[in-house]
């Protein structure tokens, strides 16, 4: 009887345990769930940063097809890997995306899309204007990832908008060393100017490719120390 009650008490008590583990970490699974949910602020900001990529990659297609400057034609394919970034997410948080159309130039945002012409007018004026045009969106959509960081708390969305960021400052680099090799001194068109001299004085940023694991070696946006080249060099994606 006695090794019975014993047994009996060690399977009640071994029972009890293994709910109150499962209900524990149900209810941790449950709040890291909810602390990692968008607010409607994150929500707004992460619909805006995807139509504003869409902006760079739709103005550097254009800009190659007038200008045949390879610059162009390289990092519009990154842009295209940062709308696919901010799409996951849109996803991943059952968020209506805005691009419902992926034509060049279509856009929901009115004001995006005034943006996009406006740009795309000053781009086909000159080459060095279309440079400059790009350097100019670089440092908005820095300063726009910035902003989001900022204010967001997500850390699945602010490490997208963290590699992201890495991306559009190599693409800063490459787009003012173009400018550099026309012998024109960069002057920063919103960032402060020590900022970009801090950015386009360093070296390329080296990370891995996006959100779906290391993808090895690949090719690169921008340069770092040594010589003034095209812009382009070789190593590990940083988008």
């Amino acid at each position: 009887m006695k090794i019975k009650r014993a047994l009996f008490t060690l399977f009640v008590s071994s029972s009890l345990f293994a709910c109150g583990a499962s209900t524990a970490n149900n209810y941790n699974a449950n709040q890291r769930s909810a602390n990692q949910s968008l607010n409607s602020a994150d929500a707004s900001a992460l619909t805006f940063m995807r139509e504003e990529e869409k902006i760079a990659r739709d103005v550097y297609i254009s800009l190659y097809q007038r200008w045949g400057n390879n610059v162009f034609n390289k990092i519009s394919s990154s842009e295209q890997r940062h709308m696919d970034a901010l799409a996951r997410q849109l996803q991943s948080n059952n968020l209506p995306d805005p691009v419902v159309n992926n034509s060049v130039g279509i856009f929901t945002n009115t004001k995006l899309a005034g943006l996009y012409q406006n740009l795309l007018y000053k781009g086909q004026r000159s080459e060095k204007e279309a440079l400059h045009v790009a350097a100019y969106i670089e440092e908005l959509d820095i300063q726009d990832l910035q902003k989001a960081i900022t204010k967001s708390r997500n850390s699945a969305l602010n490490a997208t908008y963290e590699r992201l960021m890495r991306g559009s400052r190599n693409h800063l680099r490459a787009f003012v060393r173009q400018i550099e090799n026309q012998g024109i001194t960069y002057q920063a068109q919103l960032m402060s100017q020590s900022e970009v001299n801090s950015i386009v004085n360093s070296a390329r940023e080296r990370g891995n490719r996006g959100q779906r694991g290391n993808r090895g070696q690949g090719r690169g946006m921008g340069m770092g120390h040594g010589g003034r080249g095209n812009g382009m060099g070789r190593g590990n994606r940083a988008w």
